[in-house]
């Protein structure tokens, strides 16, 4: 601003300031309904506790992976607010390099899926770097947005985790149980989670293999709503390294995607087989039953042979035919005039 001269005998007028004054937090006694001492108290925050469990999970793939995988594990993303993403692994390097690759995120778990034939998906859950891992074959895959559930739950809020009692009765599978606890369960106070527990993860155990189901909590009368995504997870082996190791437990009831499919085109091979020596068998069978008629003298009575033609042998090419010009025959525009006519 301009200054300005102040004559004398006149009276400096205040300045005015244009800023709007903030809003005082103790109101003043000729507010309406106020009361001189009344106070306005800012609510404490939700969570005062502090992160504690520094659990960080990284979760990516190797290249080669399906549309369907690549959705499973954005799902996988949102749900786990403790997980972090990271580029796709090149199928040539060895799976010791994740161990490097989670150091550098600064992560402490991992999950990584691995494909091959672009048609098995296998995953390796790992606690990175001392161990232990565990590799499965995923099968049954379905994502959020291919299910269409009704459920619902808040983005970042924190899962309960229910296990099936089978976990508790073989030491193979409390092992799992404790990873599975590690990875998916969301820590307390989590920068990037919600202060709410709205939906629960299940681990079940059926036909040797470990079904993962997603339920929301609706609070009204406790009870759950499938959300997704779905997969089940069939345990191959438990390593006690990180990607690799002594072997701890090895699936007896496990069978290759490779084996499995052999056997598919053996039982179709030995199907085809069958229907040839039926078909095989119905002939032999019209052979035998076909009645046995007895010749006839008298059938050849009537037969005349035909007469023999001779064989005469062309030596020379027979001579070409004139060509011959019509000369009453009309032009095509003539003709084509005449259609049009």
């Amino acid at each position: 601003m301009a200054a300005f001269k102040r004559k004398r005998g006149l009276v400096a007028e205040p300045i005015r300031n244009n800023k709007k004054a903030k809003p005082s937090l103790v109101p003043s006694s000729k507010s309406q309904g106020g009361t001189a001492g009344e106070e306005f108290t800012v609510p404490a925050p939700v969570s005062e506790g502090k992160w504690k469990n520094k659990e960080r999970v990284l979760i990516f793939s190797s290249r080669g992976i399906n549309f369907r995988t690549r959705h499973l594990m954005q799902d996988l993303r949102t749900l786990m607010p403790h997980s972090k993403a990271d580029t796709k692994m090149d199928r040539k390097d060895k799976l010791f390099v994740i161990n490097e690759v989670c150091e550098m995120k600064n992560c402490n778990k991992c999950m990584f899926f691995e494909a091959k034939k672009k048609k098995d998906l296998y995953l390796w859950l790992s606690n990175s770097p001392q161990g232990p891992s565990a590799k499965f074959l995923v099968q049954n895959i379905h994502t959020l947005a291919e299910l269409k559930m009704t459920g619902n739950c808040l983005k970042g809020s924190r899962p309960l985790l229910s296990f099936d009692p089978a976990f508790d009765q073989h030491p193979h599978y409390a092992l799992l149980k404790e990873l599975f606890t590690q990875i998916f369960g969301t820590p307390r106070y989590h920068p990037r989670s919600q202060p709410f527990v709205d939906h629960v993860f299940t681990f079940s155990i059926a036909d040797n293999r470990i079904w993962f189901r997603n339920y929301q909590i609706i609070e009204e009368d406790a009870a759950i709503v499938e959300i997704g995504p779905r997969f089940v997870l069939n345990l191959i082996k438990i390593f006690q390294g990180s990607f690799g190791g002594p072997t701890l437990y090895e699936n007896p009831h496990y069978q290759s995607p490779n084996m499995h499919r052999r056997m598919i085109r053996l039982a179709t091979a030995a199907k085809v087989r069958e229907k040839q020596q039926v078909k095989e068998l119905q002939k032999m069978k019209k052979l035998e039953d076909a009645p046995i008629v007895p010749d006839d003298p008298t059938e050849s009575v009537f037969f005349t042979p035909a007469e023999e033609k001779p064989r005469e042998v062309e030596t020379e090419a027979p001579p070409p035919k004139p060509k011959v010009k019509r000369k009453d025959k009309q032009f095509k525009r003539q003709r084509m005039s005449k259609k049009r006519v």
